[in-house]
């Protein structure tokens, strides 16, 4: 690659990750559906046309939130099922992991959680897939553990996406603690832990009926 090349690249990359923290800070009071593209560009201080050499439109945009708010954090959950072996363990890494990440990317959390049920259809169906790929990635740790003991691959998906639809959840109750309110958050994480070693708890006690 040239130098020149290079440099156009490194501008092209430097504008698409500028509209892009634009659109997030937008969207700290409105849903993606009421955005319009001029007032992302506008604050980027680019000509719309420019806007179209990095996204189609503003859902191909959002796409690329999804990708960027719950990529990280697939990485993140998946070192924690692979070093900890305790339930108890797994849980307090699990749940600290989730009130760091809402802590280092709010706005990213606020999206996620606006955007799940909102109504541009394509970012709805690139979070639901991203959480389904997030429950496989789960159900494929549960599996050696609890098909051994009769749970049948169904079983285990369903508690997958049951640890999964609990990560959200406790993130956006994180998000919803004010930092400046340490003793909620606190609580936040403490309901956080006892609702999952009660979901642990009947996970042990599941296929005893």
């Amino acid at each position: 690659m040239s130098h020149t090349s290079g440099v156009r690249q490194a501008q092209k990359e430097k504008t698409r990750r500028a509209l892009m923290d634009a659109a997030l800070g937008l969207l700290e009071d409105q849903s993606l559906s009421s955005l319009g593209l001029r007032e992302v560009t506008r604050v980027v201080g680019v000509a719309p046309a420019a806007f179209y050499r990095h996204f189609r439109d503003l859902s191909d945009l959002g796409v690329a939130l999804v990708e960027e708010s719950l990529g990280s954090l697939h990485h993140m959950i998946g070192a924690i099922l692979a070093g900890q072996d305790g339930d108890e363990e797994r849980i307090d890494a699990t749940v600290e992991a989730v009130a760091e990440h809402v802590r280092r990317y709010p706005a990213h959390i606020r999206f996620i959680a606006r955007e799940r049920h909102g109504g541009v259809r394509a970012v709805r169906e690139a979070i639901a897939a991203e959480l389904d790929r997030f429950a496989d990635e789960v159900a494929a740790d549960f599996s050696p553990r609890l098909t051994p003991d009769g749970w049948p691959p169904e079983d285990v998906r369903m508690l997958a996406e049951l640890y999964v639809d609990h990560m959200v959840m406790t993130a956006t109750a994180f998000l919803e603690a004010q930092p400046d309110q340490p003793r909620l958050e606190r609580r936040v994480a403490d309901t956080a832990r006892k609702q999952l070693m009660l979901i642990s708890l009947g996970r042990r006690h599941w296929r005893d009926g």
